[in-house]
């Protein structure tokens, strides 16, 4: 037995409340090298009374990584608290306990004995991850405001481009706007997003806005806020939520703030709202958007985005008045905050408390592009951007730089890092205003772009499109991602419209299982096939699909919902190279 693999930790995502007197309790062990796990467990107080340690409830062998396996178990306590541990049985015979105080010999003296127990003294609701339930419901569509739509060219910059008129380059502007996208919603419902996600939108110098000049007014390009406050009332009549960009890492160097501390340096009253190594401030300036030599804090190195001392109570202060505003007088209903790691977690603590004392069920949403366990134990975070996810998913369905176990070893691996709840309202992106686009990654192949986004779309967590998507629109990295909205129908692609809203719809059909159900690899096979299911109380859904290079025969007595470049006869399916069929 490899007793060094087996671990667990409790009050974590090894050990949480799920749901109100219901506990997820999980342990990993080394692949392949134990044949049972049970669970003792009760109240800590009748150990020596009720002599539940004699009386083990198995495990589940649940997901599998290249290394480990992961058992999982439910289990309710009728007063709350519960001591625990582990009986371990390995594929050689031995049999050991393990517990808070590690790896013994399977004994009574050991098993009898209270303090080698794990323990959750009590279930403390307010201490549970509480993930807002409106999130697993939500398709998300991400709006980059500057090329979505010109609503209201009386609002157009100087130098406006017309719409669409060339591939944009990193200083392009052309004139989009929050009217256009008020003139557009009803293609967002017909499509069947219930979630917009809008990149900033606040007052600042470049496109993109995340160079923030005034977190508390809307760009004079974007339009104001009366027009801000209409578009969000007209997105919640539709049944839309509206989630905001913003980004309290740093702020743009037009900024009043910072303009201050270049005119009087460390006289300035702001001087200390930034990490300032020096003074007067100074870069040499090394091409577009970088800088050698900078005698402050920045954004990579970018030195028109200062560093914010968020630590500083003053600086604190002003952003949680900013995160509170946006939900008190415009009703949003969410926060996506960029380059959310490489702010302090204390901030972040205080700035999850600020938006929960004003809107219960407040979704945050972290950019973070690595693993986050530090940010979604309940205090911070609502998700993250699940980037780790679903480039696993890329790395073999479009780029082949994996093969298929790795991807699921992969995707397995990130579901065990955290919480089932934290799970199910991870945000899934193939691409967005800092990636190239879905569609040239797949090389045009909109065969390969169908298949990768079904599979996407039966995972936990929920989805997000990318304007223009669903439309065909293509683009290599950033900017060329960033490319104006084709509205004219006829250079739309209407077949991929079709299958998004189609998608869509399934999604939001099969909803709880695809939220809530567990994974089940049914096939994981070197020549392509794949079989997904999701099961949820006798309710399953699942997807097949075939990323070889010759068809694949597969027998199902479940209907195909949604399906390409397959064909069915009497449950016997085929399934071309880059098809794939959603049954159920």
């Amino acid at each position: 037995m490899n007793t060094p693999a087996i671990y667990h930790r409790p009050d974590s995502e090894f050990a949480y409340l799920y749901k109100d007197n219901l506990m997820h309790i999980r342990l990993r062990t080394a692949r392949g090298d134990i044949k049972e796990v049970g669970l003792l467990h009760g109240d800590p107080y009748t150990l020596d009374t009720d002599h539940w340690q004699d009386q083990p409830t198995p495990m589940k062998r649940y997901l599998t990584t290249d290394l480990y396996d992961f058992w999982t178990i439910e289990v309710t306590e009728p007063f709350k608290r519960i001591s625990y541990a582990f009986k371990v049985t390995g594929n050689d015979g031995i049999t050991i306990f393990y517990g808070d105080h590690g790896v013994f010999s399977f004994e009574k003296s050991v098993y009898d004995s209270p303090d080698n127990y794990f323990r959750l003294p009590y279930f403390h609701e307010v201490d549970r991850f509480k993930a807002p339930e409106w999130v697993k419901k939500t398709v998300w569509y991400q709006i980059f405001p500057e090329r979505f739509a010109n609503g209201d060219k009386s609002n157009d910059p100087e130098n406006t481009l017309p719409w669409g008129s060339k591939t944009p380059s990193a200083t392009d502007f052309f004139g989009g706007d929050l009217q256009g996208v008020i003139d557009h919603l009803d293609h967002l419902t017909d499509l069947g997003v219930n979630g917009i996600y809008f990149c900033p939108i606040f007052k600042a110098k470049s496109n993109h806005k995340y160079d923030t000049i005034d977190y508390m007014e809307i760009d004079p390009a974007f339009g104001d806020k009366a027009t801000f406050k209409k578009l969000v009332q007209e997105c919640h009549k539709r049944g839309i939520k509206v989630m905001l960009d913003a980004v309290f890492n740093h702020m743009g160097d037009s900024s009043s703030q910072w303009l201050d501390v270049v005119k009087n340096g460390k006289n300035s009253k702001y001087a200390d709202w930034f990490h300032i190594n020096k003074f007067p401030v100074s870069y040499e300036d090394d091409g577009f958007d970088q800088a050698k030599n900078i005698s402050y804090d920045t954004f990579a190195f970018t030195p028109h985005m200062p560093k914010l001392n968020t630590a500083n109570p003053e600086v604190k202060e002003y952003l949680l008045k900013i995160a509170k505003y946006w939900i008190e007088e415009f009703d949003i209903d969410a926060w996506r905050l960029d380059v959310a790691n490489e702010v302090d977690h204390e901030f972040w603590r205080d700035f999850r408390r600020a938006c929960d004392s004003v809107k219960k069920d407040f979704y945050i949403l972290g950019e973070v592009w690595h693993s986050s366990q530090a940010w979604l134990q309940g205090d911070q975070f609502s998700a993250v951007m699940n980037y780790a996810y679903t480039d696993s998913i890329s790395k073999y369905l479009i780029k082949k730089q994996i093969p298929i176990e790795k991807m699921v070893s992969d995707i397995n691996d990130q579901l065990m890092l955290y919480r089932d709840q934290t799970d199910q309202i991870q945000f899934n992106v193939l691409d967005s205003h800092d990636t190239a686009r879905l569609l040239t990654e797949t090389n045009d192949d909109k065969d390969l772009m169908k298949q990768v986004l079904a599979f996407t779309y039966l995972q936990p967590g929920v989805p997000c499109i990318y304007y223009g998507d669903e439309i065909g629109m293509d683009g290599g990295n950033d900017p060329e991602c960033r490319k104006c909205m084709v509205w004219d129908k006829s250079q739309q692609d209407l077949n991929l419209y079709d299958f998004f809203k189609h998608l869509i719809a399934f999604r939001k059909d099969n909803q709880k299982v695809l939220s809530e159900g567990e994974m089940v690899w049914e096939k994981v096979c070197d020549d392509g096939l794949l079989i997904l299911s999701r099961k949820l109380n006798g309710t399953e859904v699942k997807v097949i699909l075939n990323a070889g290079d010759t068809p694949k025969q597969v027998t199902t007595n479940q209907s195909v919902v949604l399906s390409n470049l397959v064909t069915e006869n009497n449950h016997e399916l085929t399934v071309d190279p880059k098809g794939f069929a959603l049954v159920k």
